[in-house]
């Protein structure tokens, strides 16, 4: 068992972009597959009944193949048991596992887009614009011009829709009936002044700001630029 006072590492997961969910790792042995009984199960064909592992041995971590029918990949190299590093990006199925250390972290914040199911979809950039929802509203979304998640689009089409990183909520965007408007989420997990929000190089406060066509946000480092649909 790992101590509970050692820094504790963690998997973001996400598909097609999006981040589902954020996984601890909290034991010396994590497994991933499609079958119950899993640690992480995934409903996915194209992934094994057991399909691999993250493995924890001493101050290292390892991923572990296990003899999956379609393999594990690791920054896009199909591996067997490969010791893993902070941001190494582990692919299993149609799912993509970032390793996140928190000590790497604490020097290293990264961003990360929370789209949360029922509040974003994640679009391709070249995709066609969505229809509207509703006739005479323009609707918007934010294209992510930097990081690994660059030229990806979000459609923001519900009410409220939230952005941050490190599964750390930052800011909201609110859809009004004419606008859009955003605003600062307070948070005390914040690891350093600089990781909180701006807007074209100015701190994002908890006072609503409308947003303009070519608003340029910005969180820990990723920038993303606001525009609407034509």
């Amino acid at each position: 068992m790992l101590k509970q006072d050692e820094s504790m590492s963690k998997l973001i997961m996400t598909l097609d972009g999006a981040v589902i969910r954020e996984y601890p790792i909290d034991k010396e042995s994590l497994s991933i597959g499609r079958k119950h009984g899993n640690d992480i199960q995934l409903n996915d064909l194209t992934v094994s009944g057991r399909h691999t592992l993250i493995v924890t041995m001493g101050e290292h971590v390892y991923v572990d193949d296990l003899g999956s029918t379609n393999g594990t990949l690791l920054n896009g190299a199909r591996v067997a048991k490969t010791l893993i590093k902070h941001g190494d990006v582990i692919q299993v199925g149609n799912y993509q596992f970032t390793y996140y250390d928190d000590e790497e972290m604490e020097y290293e914040p990264t961003m990360f887009i929370q789209a949360e199911i029922e509040e974003t979809q994640v679009m391709d950039a070249n995709a066609k614009p969505p229809t509207m929802a509703t006739q005479g509203e323009r609707l918007a979304g934010v294209k992510i011009m930097n990081g690994p998640m660059a030229k990806k689009v979000l459609e923001l089409r519900k009410p409220f829709n939230t952005i941050g990183f490190n599964g750390i909520k930052m800011a909201m965007i609110a859809r009004n009936a004419d606008n859009y408007t955003i605003a600062a989420l307070k948070s005390n997990k914040l690891r350093r002044a600089n990781d909180s929000p701006m807007i074209n190089g100015k701190p994002i406060t908890m006072d609503a700001l409308r947003l303009k066509e070519n608003d340029i946000l910005e969180l820990a480092g990723t920038q993303m630029q606001f525009f609407y649909f034509e």
